[in-house]
């Protein structure tokens, strides 16, 4: 299966494992898996850094996406059909753009959301397949 990590799992997965439920580490360690990072991931982890809203112990956002690379992760770029299809994206009350962007990848990309955020099973509706 083909997983995408949202931004908090990612960093849990590198920082924190213990965080994560068996379930998702299971996932995310299974060798058959294919798990994504998006590249919208690397840039709201530096915004927040550089705006003081996220702390990371002796480390710099710029240095992230060569650990996700070691960790077996694969970069998800932001495709020309992403961006100029996200309007078909429902404004349907979550309004972080980050998570937005996130949210249309996984659906555009057909990829499972690997997610703790409640918030965004309303948009299952509309093709997001999450779990937690």
């Amino acid at each position: 299966m083909n997983y995408l990590l949202d931004t908090h799992v990612l960093l849990w997965a590198i920082f924190e494992s213990w965080k994560l439920p068996p379930g998702v580490k299971s996932l995310i360690l299974n060798p058959e898996n294919t798990i994504y990072v998006s590249l919208i991931s690397f840039w709201e982890i530096s915004l927040k850094y550089s705006l003081g809203k996220l702390e990371l112990d002796d480390i710099m956002p710029d240095a992230i996406p060569g650990i996700s690379r070691e960790a077996g992760f694969k970069t998800l770029v932001l495709s020309e059909a992403d961006v100029a299809s996200f309007y078909n994206l429902p404004r349907i009350g979550h309004k972080d753009p980050f998570d937005r962007l996130i949210i249309w990848q996984a659906i555009n990309n057909d990829l499972t959301l690997i997610s703790k955020d409640g918030k965004l099973s309303d948009y299952e509706e509309f093709g997001l397949s999450i779990t937690w």
